[in-house]
């Protein structure tokens, strides 16, 4: 055989080796096993239905707002309906409208009780003064400016005895600012400051404002740095009396004999106007 032709018969042979040498390694994923494909299968399932489950649930809402929606434009239309009815028969009538007025229930236990303002002449007939007080429902106990306090024992009961304590701006009868009062004691009330506690006693007197003639109790103490020597408070204010915070002096002075005028009285009533609250 020719040299020429085994070196042909050598390149082919090559040649063929080569190509099998660098086959090239299939491409993609390897083969699913058959439960990883099952697997698979149930877990698209499952993805599905919840998106077909969710689809319905929003139709279902829609379905039920419109329906709602439906009701609301039928009432409406219904309304309106009865509206433009009233109104011809308005336009056919051609007259004046007629105006009903409803009346407001009263209630009956307002038209009982005294209407006070903020601040009132208060009369203490066993002294025979009259002072300024201050109405405050936000006090529990009625107060009444004293100085001098004293206790003692009388036919085996607790008595007190004290003088008005007034600062000279004060008003009240000039016979009685320094007259020694005496009256017994009805309980004693604890008062809980910011500098302490204290036992102050309590007395009942007799006192009027306006058409209110009534005992009231009133606890015993120096009120002289305050702007009213009598303060009352819910105790006295409870079923008989309303406050107007907008108003003073709405009921006369009571009058004593001693006492000033009436048109002094006027005149204290109006200098008073811009009192300060305690």
């Amino acid at each position: 055989m020719r040299p020429g032709v085994l070196w042909l018969i050598a390149g082919l042979s090559l040649s063929i080796a080569g190509c099998a040498a660098t086959q090239p390694e299939p491409s993609g994923p390897p083969p699913l096993s058959e439960a990883s494909f099952n697997s698979r299968i149930l877990e698209l399932e499952s993805q599905l239905m919840q998106q077909c489950d969710a689809r319905a649930d929003l139709q279902s809402r829609q379905l039920d707002e419109q329906q709602v929606l439906t009701a609301d434009v039928r009432e409406v239309g219904s309304l309106l309906r009865y509206l433009r009815k009233d109104v011809q028969q308005l336009e056919a009538r051609d007259d004046e409208p007629v105006i009903i007025r409803e009346e407001c229930e009263v209630d009956e236990s307002l038209t009982t009780k005294t209407l006070l303002g903020r601040s009132e002449w208060v009369g203490l007939p066993s002294m025979g003064t009259y002072l300024k007080a201050r109405v405050d429902s936000g006090a529990n106990t009625s107060s009444l400016s004293a100085s001098d306090i004293t206790r003692f024992e009388r036919d085996g009961e607790d008595w007190v005895r004290f003088k008005l304590a007034l600062n000279e701006d004060d008003i009240a009868v000039e016979s009685q600012r320094d007259e020694w009062i005496e009256a017994p004691i009805v309980r004693r009330v604890r008062i809980v400051q910011a500098s302490g506690e204290e036992s102050r006693p309590v007395i009942s007197l007799l006192m009027t404002l306006g058409p209110i003639r009534e005992n009231v109790d009133f606890t015993l103490n120096d009120r002289t740095h305050l702007d009213y020597p009598v303060l009352l408070g819910r105790r006295f204010l409870m079923d008989i009396a309303l406050i107007d915070v907008a108003g003073t002096y709405l009921h006369d002075r009571p009058e004593f004999p001693g006492g000033e005028s009436p048109d002094q009285a006027a005149e204290d009533e109006a200098a008073d106007e811009d009192d300060t609250e305690e």
